[in-house]
């Protein structure tokens, strides 16, 4: 009676059959490629304004920004799927190496596209002569966009729910989201997690971000904008693992959905790697604010 029925949507925007082929968009991908998009050119608009940026000089110029997108997409890309093998599934992907390769079926890991996104920006920079700070900040400030856009596309495909609720706003999932303990009574509504991380990572996240580069020229103090996003980032993870139901490969190790047992709860593989974000956050924010006073 309180449930909210899902929405008539399809994970693909269109398909083409081309008489033994076949090419269709998704909606993930196409949050992807705006993600990556709307943030290279808020990055060049940033670069355009040397007020914010410490000295008063921007660390590159505007179109360097091209090539470090093509840096960055290749680390996303990489270690997102490796992260995915590593973190959840390497029996499976050890006995089945062939499968790695199978990025259409899915299969992204954040943590490990964000490591990846790290190294591809390091090496970036280094080649390029440009302090890695301000590289960093530059792609902390725009990694938001990204990650409510994709969230949202979570959402559309049905895919990483929560668990069982009965608050006035769970959602009736179909396929296996529709499958709940047999201890569950009504109708099997769970939380939109994929909603909940849109609001925190993407729209929340991003407000912050905005209000401190706009309004409190952050972009001065080196690692700041890093720090306050891999902080809130880390938080808001690590509180919504609480509703969230992990993925089906992994349930199948973990019935439970925990890496470590801590009494009558446990810790998620989400919240065990959120929570190293959440403390680095807070020691590079720490470190940029003692550098301000300097």
């Amino acid at each position: 009676m309180y449930a909210i029925p899902f929405p008539p949507l399809s994970p693909e925007i269109f398909e083409i059959d081309l008489g033994g082929f076949s090419f269709a968009l998704r909606w993930y991908a196409l949050a992807y490629l705006a993600g990556f998009l709307i943030g290279w050119r808020l990055i060049v608009a940033a670069l355009r304004r040397p007020a914010l940026w410490p000295g008063g000089t921007a660390p590159m110029a505007p179109a360097a920004v091209e090539n470090l997108l093509a840096w960055i997409i290749v680390g996303v890309i990489l270690g997102g799927r490796l992260g995915f093998v590593l973190f959840y599934q390497p029996g499976h992907y050890l006995a089945n190496p062939t499968d790695i390769l199978r990025v259409w079926e899915g299969g992204m890991s954040f943590h490990g596209g964000l490591l990846g996104a790290a190294a591809a920006g390091f090496l970036f920079a280094r080649r390029q002569g440009i302090a890695p700070p301000a590289i960093s900040d530059a792609m902390a400030m725009v990694v938001p966009v990204g990650l409510g856009l994709g969230r949202i596309s979570n959402f559309i495909n049905a895919e990483l729910w929560g668990r069982p609720t009965d608050m006035p706003w769970g959602v009736l999932f179909p396929g296996h989201g529709a499958i709940c303990p047999l201890d569950w009574t009504g109708p099997c509504a769970r939380h939109p997690t994929q909603l909940y991380e849109a609001a925190l990572e993407g729209l929340l996240l991003g407000l912050i971000v905005w209000y401190l580069v706009s309004r409190r020229d952050a972009l001065r103090f080196p690692w700041a904008i890093t720090g306050t996003f891999f902080a809130v980032y880390g938080a808001a993870r690590f509180l919504v693992e609480f509703w969230r139901v992990p993925d089906p490969q992994f349930l199948a190790r973990h019935p439970q959905g925990h890496v470590l047992s801590l009494g009558e709860f446990g810790v998620t593989m989400g919240q065990l790697l959120s929570l190293p974000m959440l403390l680095a956050g807070l020691a590079l924010i720490a470190f940029a604010r003692a550098r301000g006073r300097q």
